[in-house]
């Protein structure tokens, strides 16, 4: 299935995609046991049955998206999960070890955007740079969650842009400031379920500013595996139904290219997934 938040009439629901164009509103049926999209997956998808007894009553068109999750509890995220993107941060001057461990940073929910709605440019910095990235959705909660047992704990997977403000991100040695400007990210724009992707170790992530391709790599190329990620993460907090780990950005950000590429008021950054769909956001100025 592919999960959606949305508006619609000035009403806040949830639902499902049929085919590219029609939405089940699941929250008409489900809203008055478990309101948000999240409650839904943390009491189980198994309840909504088959779709097919649903009568699409929306188009996809007609309704405006919502952040998958409305309201995570967590946002885990990965820095340099990927080799070559390792190896062009350090040929940018940011020289430092191959992370041991997964190099986990938190971001807020406020720093993120949903499909179709606009990333706000910093204002105080020219260095906004783009991420695209595989994020995985936690359905059944768990605390110290063993490697060999993390893919029971996987609902689904999406998009997310891990928009970053360079020079605020390297004022420090810790670089939460430049990962949680307002509205400097997004994601979506829907979850897809894992028996639906399938292999999340087989899937192509591209990244492109207004039509040109900046990033294009498997996600095999992972040094930290979602397993290894998932136990991680678990240990330090327990994970929660609508938890969202993003899991690194490969090769070809803005900062390590020679000039420089950043993300400016006008441009339109597009992420597709293979299997899962695309994520486009435009810039405009804060």
């Amino acid at each position: 299935m592919k999960l959606i938040s949305f508006e619609h009439a000035g009403r806040a629901s949830y639902g499902a995609v049929v085919g590219d164009s029609q939405v089940v509103d699941l929250g008409s049926f489900f809203a008055d046991r478990h309101p948000t999209l999240r409650d839904l997956i943390a009491a189980g998808l198994e309840q909504i049955g088959d779709l097919a007894q649903y009568s699409p009553g929306l188009r996809l068109a007609d309704v405006k998206l919502l952040k998958p999750i409305t309201h995570p509890e967590h946002i885990w995220c990965l820095a340099v999960n990927y080799l070559e993107h390792h190896k062009e941060v350090e040929s940018a001057g940011r020289v430092q070890d191959l992370p041991k461990k997964p190099a986990m940073f938190a971001r807020f929910n406020d720093s993120f955007v949903a499909e179709g709605e606009a990333l706000w440019h910093p204002g105080v910095s020219e260095q906004f740079d783009y991420e695209g990235e595989l994020a995985v959705v936690i359905g059944k909660p768990g605390h110290r969650i063993a490697a060999e047992n993390a893919f029971d704990h996987v609902m689904g997977y999406t998009i997310l842009n891990d928009g970053s403000v360079r020079d605020w991100q390297f004022h420090t040695r810790q670089i939460t400031p430049g990962k949680n400007f307002y509205r400097s990210g997004s994601i979506g724009p829907w979850i897809v379920t894992a028996d639906e992707v399938g292999d999340p170790y087989q899937l192509r992530i591209e990244t492109r500013l207004n039509g040109e391709v900046l990033q294009s790599d498997l996600t095999d190329l992972m040094l930290h595996k979602i397993a290894a990620f998932i136990e991680y993460a678990s240990t330090v907090a327990p994970l929660q139904a609508g938890d969202i780990l993003a899991t690194g950005t490969p090769s070809g950000v803005g900062f390590s290219r020679k000039p420089p590429i950043w993300m400016k008021p006008g441009d339109v950054c597009e992420i597709t997934i293979d299997r899962i769909g695309k994520l486009t956001n435009a810039v405009i100025a804060s």
